[in-house]
């Protein structure tokens, strides 16, 4: 069976704090002596996800 894939969308200022979030835990775990692959992966995996134009539509309330 296939492994389900998510889809997230964050504006800049979002990617920007994932990115120095998961950097500041892996300077953590390297000051730990703990293992930061898992930290490394994601890390990368944000940094290098492709960029996609999308329209969003916002209903007002009701």
């Amino acid at each position: 069976m296939r492994e389900k894939k998510y889809y997230m969308a964050f504006d800049s200022l979002e990617r920007g704090t994932m990115i120095n979030c998961l950097n500041e835990m892996r300077t953590r775990l390297i000051a730990d002596g703990k293992y930061t692959d898992g930290v490394d992966d994601l890390l990368l995996r944000i940094i290098d996800a492709p960029t996609k134009k999308i329209k969003a539509i916002c209903k007002g309330e009701s």
